[in-house]
C-alpha cells in the first residue's frame, strides 16, 4: 500500500482562484501531493500573514503573491513572524511563488516565478516539493550532441504529466534521464528485441523487487496496478512489439520508447539463456542447451519468476521432442506439471503428467500398468 501524499494549502487572492487552480492540477498529476485549494482562497479584506499560520495544518505551504494578494505597503514586523520565524520553528516547508509581476520581498525563500505559468517555474517548484529523484544511471558514457530543444520537448510531454513519447536514439534518452531524473521516483530500461511479453514482465518485476508467482495475465495486471500509481519513467528500448506495447501503462507512469540500433550486449545469464531456447540452431551443441535450460529454470526458480520458468520449459521439451531426447522431455514437462498445479490448473496437470508418464515408460520399454482393467483410471500429478 503506497503512503499517503503528502497536503499543501496554497494561499492566494480569490481573484487568483483560476491560476492556484492550475498549479495546483500541475502539482497533483506528477508531484505527489494532496493540494487543498479551497482553504487557502483569501478573500477581500483577509490578512495574508494569518492565512499563511492557518495553512500551516498542512505538511507545505505555498504563498501566491500577486497584485491582488501582496499589501501594499507591508512591513516585515507584519510577516517575518508568521512566514520566516513560526515555520522554521514548527518545523513546516514553506515556498513562495509570484504569478505575475509583483514584487515579494527577496529575501523570503525559497521563491519560484510561476508568472504566466511557465514550464520552467512549475517544475521548479514541483521538484521543491518531491525532494527526490530517480536513482537509476544509464550505462557507459553517453553524449547527445542534438538539438537541446529536444530535451525540452520530452520534458514537457513525459516530465510535467505522465505520457509516452520516442526518442531517436539512445544518446537522447539517456541525456533526458540525467536532466530530468528529480521528476520520477524511478527509470527503469527494458530492452524489448522479440523478447516475449512474459519476459519483459519478469525483467521489471525483478528490476521493481517483485515476485511474479502468478500466470502471465496475473502478473501484467500486478505491475500495472503497482506502476501506474507512481511516477516511474520507464525507457522502452528497442522497436515496440504487441508484446512490449502491452506494458505501456496509463496512470502516473510515463514511457519513454528509444528507436535505436542495438545497444550492449547482453549479458544478463537469464536473457542469455531465453535467447538461445527462443529459437535453437539445428547444429546447435545439445548438451549444452540443456544446461542453459536448467539454469534458467534455477534463475526464475530464485527470482520468482514463474511464467517465464513456464515459458522456457515448453520451449526446451519442443525442442527435447524435435530431437528425440524422452530425457529432457520428461524433466521438461514434469516441472511444467509442478508449475500447472502450483497455479491451480489441475485437469491440465493431469492431462501433461499422463502424457509425462506415457513417455517416460515407453522410454523405459516397461507397460504404464500392471492389467488393462487400469487404464481408465486417472493418474495422479506428483507433489513437490
Amino acid at each position: 500500500m503506497q503512503a499517503l501524499s503528502p497536503s499543501a494549502i496554497p494561499c492566494y487572492a480569490v481573484r487568483d482562484r483560476e491560476t492556484a487552480g492550475r498549479i495546483a492540477g500541475f502539482l497533483e498529476q506528477c508531484g505527489d501531493v494532496r493540494v487543498l485549494l479551497d482553504e487557502g482562497e483569501m478573500q477581500p479584506g483577509e490578512d495574508l500573514a494569518e492565512k499563511a499560520r492557518e495553512a500551516r495544518a498542512a505538511d507545505l505551504v505555498l504563498i501566491l503573491f500577486s497584485h491582488h494578494s501582496l499589501p501594499r505597503p507591508w512591513l516585515r514586523r507584519e510577516w517575518e513572524d508568521a512566514l520566516v520565524r513560526e515555520p522554521a520553528e514548527e518545523g513546516t516547508r514553506i515556498g513562495f511563488a509570484r504569478i505575475d509581476d509583483c514584487v515579494p520581498p527577496r529575501v523570503l525563500a525559497p521563491q519560484f516565478n510561476l508568472s504566466g505559468l511557465a514550464p520552467k517555474g512549475l517544475r521548479e517548484l514541483k521538484r521543491w516539493i518531491r525532494q527526490r529523484a530517480a536513482a537509476y544511471n544509464p550505462p557507459g558514457a553517453t553524449h547527445y550532441a542534438g538539438d537541446l530543444a529536444d530535451l525540452d520537448t520530452l520534458g514537457i510531454a513525459l516530465a510535467d504529466r505522465p505520457g509516452c513519447e520516442t526518442a531517436a536514439s539512445r544518446a537522447l534518452a539517456f541525456e533526458f534521464v540525467g536532466a530530468y531524473r528529480e521528476d520520477f521516483d524511478e527509470v527503469f530500461r527494458l530492452e524489448s528485441e522479440d523478447r516475449s511479453l512474459a519476459a519483459l514482465a519478469g525483467d521489471w518485476g525483478a528490476q521493481l523487487g517483485l515476485k511474479l508467482e502468478g500466470e502471465l495475465e496475473e502478473n501484467v495486471d500486478r505491475l500495472r496496478e503497482f506502476c501506474s500509481a507512481r511516477r516511474f519513467l520507464l525507457l522502452l528500448d528497442g522497436a515496440v512489439t504487441p508484446a512490449a506495447r502491452q506494458l505501456i501503462f496509463r496512470g502516473r507512469c510515463s514511457t519513454l520508447i528509444v528507436e535505436d540500433d542495438a545497444g550492449e550486449p547482453v549479458s544478463d545469464p537469464l536473457r542469455q539463456v531465453q535467447r538461445a531456447l527462443r529459437d535453437p540452431a539445428p547444429d546447435a551443441d545439445w548438451a549444452e542447451l540443456c544446461g542453459l535450460a536448467r539454469l534458467g529454470r534455477r534463475l526464475c526458480g530464485e527470482q520468482g519468476r514463474i511464467a517465464e520458468c513456464y515459458e522456457l520449459m515448453e520451449q526446451w521439451h519442443a525442442a527435447a521432442e524435435a530431437r528425440g531426447d524422452r530425457g529432457a522431455m520428461e524433466e521438461s514437462a514434469r516441472e511444467m506439471v509442478w508449475i500447472l498445479e502450483g497455479w491451480g490448473r489441475t485437469e491440465e496437470a493431469q492431462r501433461l503428467e499422463y502424457r509425462r508418464a506415457t513417455e517416460f515408460a515407453q522410454q523405459m520399454m516397461l507397460p504404464l500398468w500392471p492389467n488393462r482393467s487400469d487404464r481408465s483410471a486417472p493418474r495422479t500429478a506428483p507433489t513437490r
